[in-house]
């Protein structure tokens, strides 16, 4: 087993006592040295996303290791701009699958395709998934957008897999479930859609059991006892409602369904006899503080639900006692960091560990049971070694109506934490939350001398109903002066320099900052916007291409004047600070428009602002070089108004 090793010196080029104060901007920049590592069904190979930075290729390619013989295959490589992976999964001993995307346009309205392919080690051949000719048998007027939602690998069919598609039979619009081989790419309906069901769920016998139905706002959970069969509703609600269930998984009974919902104002994780005809919802956990979502946690070889992995902190919970003791021996053997089971092979012998925390960028481990041992594989940010980064702190501060919000400070490592300059740095989302896990971006901006201010302002996901719910239509109202507030909370604590702070975000968070400026022009020294948006008339209007524009509006809101004096755009003139803008032209969240209009409408009043537009750079920077030329942008413009060198 120490072969394995070998992979761990292969990606981390640098050694960790080598570095010093300031770590090199690639080091926060790059995208991770490594991705989706996955383990084979028979717990012998090990694939994984790898980055390469070459005179070929600036990207990733597929590595996938033989754990015995120490050898690697690089059968597959991409740039990140013609397409982005965004998974990897074994689908049997022999065949990896790939889900990726990549930006299109239909019918005028700017479109983000996925597309799902197969490796096959024996041939090493990659392929499409489905075979041309088996799509054109039901495509003839254009493929569908959509095609990677597996929804079934089939453990007792290895050779096939379950996926929903659109465009099938009588209701082309609608999700169908086919089985898939995976030798020939050859399709068998299984499921045929049915009107405004738009996703569908799988039991652990492979049967088609529950569909997610949606007309506009409103949902309704259907259950049939097979593929075809009748319907019946389990549940109905309105969308962003306080009674909405969310279905997550079948134990192995069949009649046993796991589900998401409310308890007591807080997401919680229960579970369904759905033959009790009052579909009587039994408490499995809650944690009294924080919403719980999350995936059930199933072993084929006991045919059970062990356990549930949540999204508090990476927390596992298991209830089979053969893992409690496993995860205990995680715990004791990496005692510093939060450590995700993410994969078991088939036997559950062998399996893979990502662990992470504050400071931990995330390591990945290989573990064998059967040798009680534990070996690492790679190091997601080679470059980053814990005790060089900055540990976040969980602070609170009231907003001005008496709202508790809950905050993360990171400070620059061994800085006394007394008029320090500051980024506040609102997420994206809105219906999102900051934690004190890795952030890359706060460890970039500490790295280099910063305090950064990451807030949950209320509409933040994560803190039960009401507080997610106060933050619709809300934008630029409460939620902008939640984040204000936690500005001038700083500068009363002594930590921030009233006269150097910035405020920085991306998505939403773009949108924060730009409206900060705005609406706050003698409170920061500048501001940052990523990918933000700028318009939310335009934001709103731009959805009406798409089915869940109706959703949009109940969570942005539908009158166009009031979204239009809410947004920076419309307050153009009371900005009079330096304004950094960023944005990809193959954005498919918040269109590159959003950005070119207010570069243009700043100009136009000589406001001091620059606009680096990122060619073909999506939402995300997935792409290494969008990625270091946003940090090195942004570290220069925070150096020349800040005056941090």
């Amino acid at each position: 087993m120490k072969r394995i090793l070998w992979l761990v010196v292969s990606l981390c080029l640098f050694s960790h006592s080598s570095f010093a104060n300031p770590l090199p901007v690639e080091a926060f920049a790059s995208i991770p040295d490594v991705r989706f590592v996955s383990l084979s069904p028979d717990g012998k190979k090990i694939a994984s996303l790898i980055r390469v930075s070459t005179n070929e290729l600036e990207g990733q390619v597929l590595s996938i290791r033989d754990i015995k013989t120490n050898k690697d295959i690089f059968p597959l490589q991409t740039d990140n701009q013609k397409f982005v992976i965004l998974s990897l999964t074994w689908a049997n001993d022999d065949v990896i699958l790939i889900e990726s995307k990549y930006p299109s346009i239909r019918r005028g309205i700017p479109t983000t395709e996925t597309r799902l392919m197969n490796y096959t080690l024996s041939d090493n051949k990659t392929t499409s998934v489905f075979s041309n000719h088996s799509l054109s048998r039901f495509y003839g007027y254009g493929l569908p957008q959509l095609q990677a939602s597996v929804i079934d690998y089939l453990d007792n069919d290895p050779g096939h897999i379950l996926m929903q598609i659109q465009g099938l039979g009588s209701k082309p619009q609608y999700e169908s479930v086919i089985k898939v081989s995976l030798k020939t790419g050859a399709i068998k309906t299984l499921q045929p859609a049915r009107m405004y069901i738009g996703d569908w769920l799988t039991d652990r016998q492979h049967n088609v059991r529950i569909g997610i139905y949606r007309d506009d706002t409103s949902y309704r959970i259907y259950e049939q006892k097979a593929a075809g069969e009748d319907l019946r509703i389990l549940w109905e609600f309105e969308a962003l409602a306080e009674d909405v269930i969310w279905p997550i998984g079948f134990d192995h009974d069949p009649n046993i369904l796991y589900i998401s919902a409310y308890n007591q104002g807080l997401k919680a994780i229960f579970k369904v006899n759905l033959t009790d005809p009052t579909l009587t919802k039994e408490l499995v956990f809650h944690n009294e503080n924080y919403d719980v979502e999350g995936w059930l946690v199933y072993s084929e070889l006991k045919q059970k639900v062990i356990g549930l992995s949540t999204d508090i902190e990476g927390e596992y919970l298991f209830w089979d006692q053969d893992y409690i003791k496993l995860n205990n021996g995680l715990t004791a053997a990496l005692p510093e960091s939060h450590n995700a089971i993410t994969q078991f092979s088939d036997d559950e012998r062998r399996y893979i560990v990502y662990a992470t925390g504050p400071i931990e960028s995330g390591a990945y481990y290989f573990g064998n049971r059967d040798q009680n041992a534990l070996y690492p594989v790679a190091y997601r940010y080679s470059q980053l070694p814990p005790e060089l980064l900055s540990t976040p702190k969980t602070v609170n501060y009231q907003a001005r109506d008496g709202l508790a919000i809950e905050a993360f400070l990171t400070t620059p490592k061994d800085a006394i934490a007394k008029n320090l300059p500051t980024i506040i740095f609102p997420h994206g989302g809105p219906i999102s939350y900051d934690s004190t896990t890795f952030d890359y971006w706060a460890q970039f901006l500490a790295n280099r001398g910063y305090a950064v201010l990451q807030m949950n302002f209320r509409g933040s996901a994560g803190y039960g109903f009401n507080f997610m719910s106060s933050g619709l239509k809300n934008w630029g109202l409460e939620m902008q002066t939640d984040i204000e507030d936690g500005a001038h909370w700083l500068i009363g604590q002594g930590i921030s320099d009233p006269k150097r702070m910035c405020i920085v975000g991306a998505s939403y968070g773009g949108y924060a900052a730009l409206m900060g400026v705005a609406i706050t022009p003698d409170l920061y020294q500048c501001a940052i916007s990523v990918a933000g948006v700028t318009d939310l008339e335009e934001l709103v209007k731009s959805s009406r291409g798409y089915d869940n524009s109706k959703i949009v509006k109940k969570q942005i809101g539908d009158d166009y004047d009031d979204l239009y004096q809410r947004s920076p755009i419309s307050k153009v003139a009371s900005i009079k600070v330096p304004v950094l803008l960023i944005h990809g032209t193959k954005d498919r969240v918040v269109r590159v428009e959003q950005s070119e209009k207010m570069y243009d409408a700043l100009k136009d009043l000589q406001k001091p602002v620059k606009y680096i537009e990122l060619e073909n750079g999506d939402h995300y920077l997935s792409n290494n070089q969008h990625r270091l030329t946003t940090f090195i942008e942004i570290e220069r413009f925070l150096a020349a108004n800040l005056g941090v060198q």
